[in-house]
């Protein structure tokens, strides 16, 4: 996360000075989001696995072609 991003992060806090909600810019949000999910996926063993094998993956097919498969 860039420190640029978070620097454009904007508390909220109530009348009495109690912080309530936070604005956060949306490449903050969406990796926020990506390492919730991971996190998530990890818990489980066979899905631990199944993302180790795909990060040391090097082959692969274009998105083109693996849309085209899937009928998109």
């Amino acid at each position: 996360m860039s420190n640029a991003a978070l620097e454009k992060v904007q508390y909220v806090s109530d009348q009495n000075g109690n912080l309530t909600g936070v604005f956060l810019p949306i490449e903050v949000w969406h990796e926020l989001e990506s390492e919730l999910e991971t996190r998530y996926l990890l818990q489980s063993d066979v899905m631990k696995q199944r993302l180790l094998e795909a990060k040391q993956r090097d082959e692969g097919i274009p998105l083109e072609e693996a849309l085209e498969k899937l009928g998109v």
